[in-house]
């Protein structure tokens, strides 16, 4: 039982990590920290997949899931407009 509590409140805390992160990089159109904006080229796109993520857990929709992750891969791979 303390172990699925545990899993849970995980679970909770990375949900809301992965929220901020999402609508920061959305609404400001740049990631938080020192690391992150060296990894992410497109912050927006990257917010916008995050955002999807939760949606589509909440939803249980794989589809849905799958953009998600792919927005957020073109987060990654896309480069900036100059």
């Amino acid at each position: 039982m303390g172990i699925a509590i545990l899993l849970l409140l995980v679970l909770l805390v990375a949900a809301i990590t992965v929220a901020v992160l999402g609508v920061h990089a959305l609404l400001l159109g740049r990631m938080p920290g020192r690391r992150l904006p060296r990894l992410v080229r497109q912050p927006r796109l990257w917010g916008a997949g995050a955002l999807l993520v939760l949606v589509s857990w909440n939803l249980e929709s794989g589809t849905l899931f799958v953009v998600s992750l792919g927005l957020i891969a073109l987060g990654h791979v896309v480069k900036p407009t100059p």
